[in-house]
C-alpha cells in the first residue's frame, strides 16, 4: 500500500469524501471486474460495484488497517454478490471468469486462438455449474490470490471448510472438463449452442 493510499484511507475514515472518491477511482476496476465475474451481467455488476463502495464507505470506521484495503473492498463486493445470487436462485449467465491478458503485438496464430477460445468457453461453462460459494471461493483464490484465511473471512466459513470447498470444486471442474474433452467436438459445440438458448 502506497503512502498516498494510506493517507487517503485515513482522511476518508475521518469523513473526507474527496479522499474516498480517490479510493473509488483507484479501485473501481478490480471491484467491478469481481462483480461482473460473480454476476455475469454488466448492469448488475455496475450496481453491485456501487453498492460495494457505498457499504465500504458506511463501514470505514470498522476497517482494520492491518488488512490490505483492496482485500477488504473485494470481500465486501464478493459478499454482496453472493447475497444477490442467493436471491436470484437461478443459473448465472455470461460469466467471464478468465483473467484479463494483454494482447501481444503481431498477428496471432489463428489455430491457437481458436483452440484457446474453445478452451476458455469450456471453462466458462463449467464454472457456471458450481454452487455460488464454491464459485466465489475459486474466483477469490485463483483470480484474486486471496489466501484461504481471507476467503474464510469473506465467506464466513472456517479455513478447513474453505480448503474442503476448494478441493471439491477443483475436483469437480477437473472431472467435468475431462468428460467434456472426451465428447466429440461437434457434440460439444451443439451443447454450447443449446445451452445459450
Amino acid at each position: 500500500m502506497s503512502h498516498l493510499e494510506t493517507e487517503w484511507i485515513q482522511q476518508a475514515i475521518q469523513g473526507n469524501e474527496d479522499a474516498f472518491a480517490y479510493l473509488v477511482e483507484l479501485y473501481q476496476r478490480p471491484v467491478y471486474n469481481l462483480c461482473y465475474r460473480m454476476l455475469g451481467n454488466v448492469q448488475e455488476a455496475e450496481d453491485a460495484a456501487q453498492e460495494a463502495f457505498w457499504r465500504a464507505y458506511q463501514a470505514l470506521r470498522r476497517y482494520d488497517p492491518q488488512r490490505p484495503f483492496i482485500t477488504w473492498l473485494l470481500s465486501i463486493a464478493a459478499h454482496y454478490c453472493i447475497d444477490q445470487q442467493r436471491k436470484r436462485r437461478m443459473p448465472l449467465l455470461d460469466l467471464d471468469l478468465l483473467p484479463e491478458e494483454d494482447i501481444p503485438d503481431g498477428a496471432p496464430d489463428p489455430a491457437r486462438v481458436i483452440a484457446e477460445r474453445d478452451s476458455q468457453e469450456q471453462i466458462h461453462q463449467l464454472l457456471k455449474k458450481l454452487s455460488s460459494l464454491d464459485r466465489a471461493a475459486i474466483i477469490l483464490r485463483y483470480w484474486y490470490d486471496f489466501s484461504e484465511e481471507e476467503i474464510a473471512r469473506t465467506l464466513s466459513l472456517t479455513v478447513s471448510a474453505v480448503k474442503s470447498r476448494l478441493f471439491r470444486a477443483r475436483r469437480e471442474l477437473a472431472e467435468r472438463y475431462q468428460i467434456e474433452m472426451e465428447k466429440p467436438l461437434v457434440g460439444r459445440r451443439a451443447n454450447e449452442t443449446t445451452s445459450t438458448v
